[in-house]
């Protein structure tokens, strides 16, 4: 079956962003591989440029924008961390942004949007469709529009998560058995999985999304689309999608092993076990995939090598300050 992003797709897409996107580390912790019973490698994507990984994503999508299309702009719909990406890569390459974002979109991740110079556009959750908003303000201005996920160029901008993780795996001596990735409509984990199979066969690739959010886990059983219930409500704004994307979903529905959930309460221990033991601020929505191993791996991950990605760190700092106040023991 031809894929809509290949390996390739994905190296080409690593030489476009390196001088934007920076390389993330990988951290090991001693005390998270005995709660595990795993050898945990950790990519904190929360050190990235505009604090995650979605600047990967849409420096590659807009780098292959030329003259009057850099010109007339692009325009994004996200609740902060795309459009802080779209807003820092479009400010490089000297093109017009309009971000469409929620009206309780956290205020961290609006002012990292404005200091990028991007015009913001509000809707209500609720009441307002950010998808019609957006098409209807690219087509007035002919903008280009910067989907978050469902875009094999911005597939392939995420994927370069997965080279990195495989070359630094390398370099450390290790096999890479397990990756587990925190999913909203699936650009990430579908690209890094894409590319951390190129290099290691074998390794099973894991969604992990909130409780009453996991669509992915759901769609990846059945084997097509489905969506989640409306109106259910979770801390992990991030990451919350209506369904998986429809390319992502036709990578991943071969590439991935399945899905993992976690409660908003282990997601808070998460975040909060960050802070203490990796001294890393990470949001909620960022922090899923770390609590789905500190709620317990299944036993068929234990005594393996398992790579998780903490995808982003854009949490406003009252919040931040109430979950990391916990009473996780040590």
């Amino acid at each position: 079956m031809t894929l809509p992003v290949t390996i390739e797709d994905i190296r080409a897409a690593a030489d476009r962003i390196h001088d934007i996107a920076v390389r993330t580390p990988l951290l090991h912790c001693e005390h998270l591989n005995e709660i595990a019973g795993a050898d945990i490698l950790i990519k904190p994507e929360c050190l990235q440029v505009t604090g995650s990984f979605k600047i990967r994503g849409a420096t590659n999508r807009i780098a292959q924008l030329f003259g009057d299309e850099i010109e007339r702009g692009v325009v994004a719909f996200s609740s902060g961390n795309h459009a802080q990406g779209v807003a820092r890569a479009a400010r490089l390459f000297g093109s017009p942004a309009t971000i469409v974002m929620p009206s309780d979109a956290p205020d961290v991740k609006v002012d990292g949007v404005r200091r990028n110079g991007a015009e913001i556009v509000y809707y209500e959750r609720e009441r307002e469709s950010r998808e019609e908003i957006a098409a209807s303000i690219a087509e007035r201005d002919g903008a280009t529009l910067i989907p978050s996920y469902d875009d094999p160029h911005i597939v392939a901008g995420q994927g370069t998560v997965g080279l990195e993780l495989a070359d630094q795996a390398r370099r450390a001596g290790k096999t890479i058995d397990h990756l587990i990735v925190c999913t909203g409509g699936g650009g990430l984990i579908s690209g890094a999985a894409l590319a951390l199979k190129a290099a290691f066969p074998r390794a099973k690739a894991w969604t992990a999304e909130p409780e009453g959010h996991e669509d992915w886990a759901r769609s990846l059983e059945a084997g097509h689309l489905i969506a989640n219930a409306s109106g259910v409500r979770s801390m992990c704004d991030a990451i919350l999608t209506p369904e998986p994307g429809r390319i992502p979903f036709e990578i991943g529905s071969q590439v991935l092993s399945g899905g993992l959930v976690v409660t908003d309460a282990q997601v808070a221990r998460a975040v909060e076990f960050a802070f203490r033991h990796l001294k890393l601020v990470v949001e909620p929505g960022g922090a899923v995939a770390l609590a789905t191993v500190l709620a317990g791996l299944p036993d068929h991950m234990k005594e393996t090598t398992v790579a998780v990605v903490l995808t982003g760190g854009n949490v406003d700092p009252a919040t931040f300050a109430r979950l990391v106040s916990g009473t996780t023991s040590d």
